[in-house]
Parts: C-alpha cells; sequence; structure tokens
C-alpha cells in the first residue's frame, strides 16, 4: 500500500464500514430510527448518567445548541429524563429512560450480532488482522479527540 495514498484509504474503509453498519442495523425496525448523534448521546448518557448538556456537547464536539435540540427530542420521545441538578438550579443533569435502555441494549446485540456473523466469514488470517489493528485504532481515536479538545 502506497504511504501517500494509506491515510485516505484507511478514512475511507472506516466512514464505509459504519455507514454499512448503520444501513444494515436500520433494516428491519419495528420502531423509528434513531440517528447516528441521538445514539452516541444515549450512549454517553448511559456511560456517564448524570452529564450535563454542555459537558455532552463538549464530549461529543458538538455545539450546545445542537445537543440541546437532541435533548428536546429524546426527551419528547421518552427516551431522556432531564432532572434539574441540585446544586446548580440553572443545570440539567440528564438520564435515560427504561425504554432507552431497552433500544440501546437491542441495538448493541444487533450490532454485535451483525459483525461476529460478517468478521466469521473472513479467513483466520483477516480476522487476526482486525485483531490486531484495534490497538492501533484506538490510539488514532485517542489521538483525534485530543486534538479535537485542543482546537
Amino acid at each position: 500500500m502506497d504511504e501517500e495514498t494509506f491515510p485516505e484509504e484507511l478514512a475511507d474503509v472506516l466512514v464505509g464500514v459504519q455507514r454499512l453498519l448503520r444501513r444494515r442495523l436500520r433494516a428491519g425496525l419495528a420502531v423509528p430510527r434513531l440517528r447516528g448523534a441521538e445514539v452516541e448521546l444515549l450512549r454517553l448518557v448511559e456511560s456517564r448518567p448524570g452529564i450535563g448538556v454542555s459537558d455532552a456537547a463538549k464530549e461529543l464536539h458538538l455545539a450546545g445548541n445542537s445537543v440541546s435540540t437532541l435533548v428536546n427530542q429524546l426527551v419528547t420521545e421518552g427516551h431522556l429524563v432531564r432532572e434539574t441538578d441540585p446544586a446548580d438550579r440553572r443545570a440539567a443533569r440528564l438520564l435515560l429512560t427504561e425504554k432507552a435502555r431497552t433500544r440501546l441494549r437491542d441495538w448493541k446485540q444487533r450490532r454485535v450480532a451483525l459483525v461476529s456473523r460478517h468478521v466469521t466469514r473472513l479467513g483466520a488470517a483477516d480476522q487476526e488482522a482486525l485483531r490486531a489493528a484495534l490497538p492501533a485504532l484506538r490510539a488514532l481515536a485517542v489521538n483525534l479527540h485530543e486534538e479535537a479538545e485542543d482546537a
């Protein structure tokens, strides 16, 4: 692989895999689909219950008003609860509803099944190459995250 084209090829493959995962996971849904940003916000709230809107915006690298809009939609749809922070009555803390927990659990199970099904179709060498690439991909994600925080 050419050193000059590697970054573009890597980015294209990562984007392509993510796009295909999203499309395949949407297929056959009995409930209205959640957009990517909505799933990201729900997953963040799942991992950090009580996170505030501004901290969520920073973590997701989105504008505060964009996250506020997402929060309003997810509250209306019954996926999030917005509680007043007892330490600062002006701030809101976000919590998942049981409906959101169920949706996320289903989404994760379907995603794992989809990826597992296709990874097992690969040869042993390709499966091992993917396993071996995970630490480097995680480090790449950390670098991208840190650069975004510095910007």
